[in-house]
């Protein structure tokens, strides 16, 4: 049954990271991958109010698989971060890529962080 759930977050989290990807990244005309760290900050959000509506005990080890292991596991990429960070750097985009990690991990979790206090002001 876990699994189910697993896989069940996934069909919604791979097909949404890549529709947004190209919808923000289209909005863009930059050589910075806006979609990508669209995805990353989105689902460092859901799984900072995730985690805190856990720890409220207002979150189910079912919902916790379904959000945080299946849709946000899908949604979120580090491998393609990582690559199109190289690909900034290699390209002589050196700047960029060095904005592209420092926005990414202040981002995201600034992002977990207000999820958190989110959950907390909610179910605490």
């Amino acid at each position: 049954m876990n699994w189910l759930l697993v896989i069940a977050g996934g069909m919604v989290g791979a097909p949404l990271r890549y529709l947004t990807d190209r919808a923000v990244q289209s909005r863009h005309a930059t050589v910075f991958p806006w979609g990508t760290f669209t995805v990353n900050v989105i689902g460092c959000l859901i799984l900072g109010t995730l985690a805190g509506a856990a720890a409220a005990g207002a979150a189910s080890s079912h919902l916790q698989l379904l959000l945080g292991t299946g849709l946000c596991g899908a949604l979120t990429t580090y491998s393609t971060f990582s690559y199109e960070t190289l690909r900034l750097a290699e390209g002589g985009a050196r700047f960029y890529a060095a904005v592209n990690v420092i926005a990414s991990v202040v981002a995201g979790l600034g992002a977990a962080f207000v999820g958190v206090s989110v959950a907390e002001a909610l179910w605490v």
